[in-house]
């Protein structure tokens, strides 16, 4: 019984995996004709369908299932961090003006998937107060200009720690495996000797 499940659960896996195209090309048909009629809807459905059966694209994620309760998790962490961190610009601009306090912190990550670490960037960057200015694949590692409401060196902790929260949250959207483990640390740059944080006023 249980290798029936087996066979019927590896056949929906590539299904699940198509499901975010069809989607996507279900809302892109309706949006061009500009009205949810029946007729559109199940065209469209039935459109989307059959471009993804008759030119199969190869998986961008091999071995990704993604998970719409996660993924609907991730979207609400999104939309509230933006909120969040809007007010804490706002708030610091009144207070501080330009006096306030950046730096640009290191946040080493453990996922190893090109498109996921730039959407842990994208995401990061979208948050007001934050942008990444760089991404090193080679060593697994974002850099992040970060306000510090504080200026502290809990307040750089807690920026790293936040962004890979929100790499975890990612890779489970996707089902995707993440590196638990303990991994060494990056070696450092030949051109450079970088500090874990580079911070000052502005």
């Amino acid at each position: 019984m249980s290798a029936v499940a087996d066979r019927h659960g590896r056949r929906a896996r590539p299904g699940l995996r198509h499901l975010p195209m069809v989607i996507w090309l279900w809302l892109l048909w309706m949006l061009l004709w500009g009205t949810a009629s029946a007729v559109v809807v199940v065209g469209g459905l039935l459109v989307a369908v059959g471009v993804v059966l008759l030119f199969p694209l190869p998986a961008v994620l091999p071995g990704a299932v993604p998970d719409p309760l996660r993924l609907a998790q991730l979207m609400g962490h999104v939309l509230t961090d933006l909120v969040k961190s809007g007010c804490v610009v706002a708030w610091q601009v009144v207070r501080h003006g330009r006096r306030a306090t950046f730096a640009i912190i290191e946040v080493p990550l453990r996922l190893d998937s090109d498109l996921l670490i730039a959407a842990v960037a994208e995401f990061t960057t979208m948050a007001p107060g934050s942008v990444v200015v760089e991404i090193d694949r080679a060593r697994r590692c974002l850099y992040v200009h970060a306000l510090l409401p504080r200026g502290s060196a809990d307040d750089i902790a807690r920026r790293r720690a936040e962004v890979q929260a929100l790499e975890r949250r990612v890779a489970r959207a996707v089902r995707c495996r993440h590196d638990t483990g303990d991994r060494p640390p990056a070696a450092p740059r030949e051109e450079e000797n970088r500090d874990d944080t580079r911070g000052g006023t502005s």
